[in-house]
């Protein structure tokens, strides 16, 4: 068992996270041991595991104020996007998913733009936070991004933005939700829809449609944690609906070190380029997979 942790100190988790709920610095210990395990079970049935009141009441004014303060910092981007964030496929029908585009609108505020006295930063750079989510995802170790841009990052959603039926292609993703709109805003999902046997293209085209058998619907509120295998199952965010934002921390990380994103993709979705980007696009970017952004 640890000693007692110091909340002055900037490594601490003290008052930022529920450790009586989410024992995160007792991982080895029997309440640690069970909160890893009934969050593998949960991402065994349907690739999706939310823990609620992740953050104190205490904190949570705080945490809200913190992307409010920052949200004016938005990059807006605006596009038409299929399920798979690719072309459109001519020598398939047009009901084929391949070909079945949506308005996707989002704002995102790069991490360069975020301190590392916020509760956010000091989450995500927490090293007993690091090991809850690699522990729960089954991985060895998990490293944050090198990109200053899409370490950290906060999603914003005004009225009439959505994020439109897709995958992922990251193998996991873990978000926080800091502030929640009026009305829409929220997380669907169809749980394993496809897998790496195929891609299940009738069934999606069903959900397309609006088949809603098989979908799950999350009430996410603030301060709620939520790891997601979005690699196989198709999910959206619906239509944000009233004049309040929906805010959400995106926590990127990666099995190994030294990740950074592709220069396009940080000019699309921040609007700009870090020196890191540049330098990379004048040398020429390589990667160790051919797995697309």
């Amino acid at each position: 068992m640890q000693s007692a942790a110091d909340p002055n100190d900037a490594t601490c988790l003290e008052g930022l996270v529920d450790l009586a709920r989410y024992p995160l610095e007792d991982l080895d210990g029997a309440a640690g041991r069970a909160l890893v395990e009934r969050c593998r079970r949960q991402l065994a049935v349907d690739g999706c595991v939310v823990l609620e009141h992740f953050v104190p009441e205490r904190t949570l004014a705080r945490l809200e104020r913190e992307t409010e303060r920052l949200s004016p910092e938005a990059h807006y981007n605006q596009t038409e996007t299929n399920p798979y964030n690719s072309a459109a496929d001519p020598a398939k029908p047009v009901s084929h998913p391949v070909n079945r585009f949506d308005d996707r609108t989002n704002g995102f505020v790069a991490g360069d733009c975020i301190g590392d006295d916020t509760i956010i930063r000091r989450v995500y750079r927490n090293a007993d936070f690091q090991r809850f989510i690699a522990t729960v995802v089954g991985m060895e170790e998990i490293h944050p991004y090198a990109d200053p841009l899409a370490d950290l990052v906060i999603n914003v959603l005004r009225e009439g933005c959505q994020h439109p039926w897709h995958y992922d292609t990251n193998e996991f993703i873990v978000t926080m939700m800091t502030r929640q709109s009026h009305g829409g805003g929220r997380f669907e999902y169809a749980p394993g829809i496809r897998g790496p046997e195929g891609e299940n293209v009738d069934e999606v085209e069903r959900v397309l449609d609006g088949d809603r058998a098989r979908l799950k619907s999350l009430d996410l509120q603030p301060g709620d944690l939520q790891i997601f295998f979005g690699r196989y199952s198709l999910h959206r965010v619906t239509p944000v609906e009233g004049d309040r934002e929906r805010h959400t921390v995106i926590f990127a990380y990666a099995q190994e070190p030294g990740f950074i994103g592709r220069p396009e993709r940080a000019r699309r979705i921040f609007g700009r380029m870090a020196p890191v980007h540049e330098r990379l696009r004048e040398e020429g970017m390589q990667r160790r997979d051919a797995l697309a952004d």
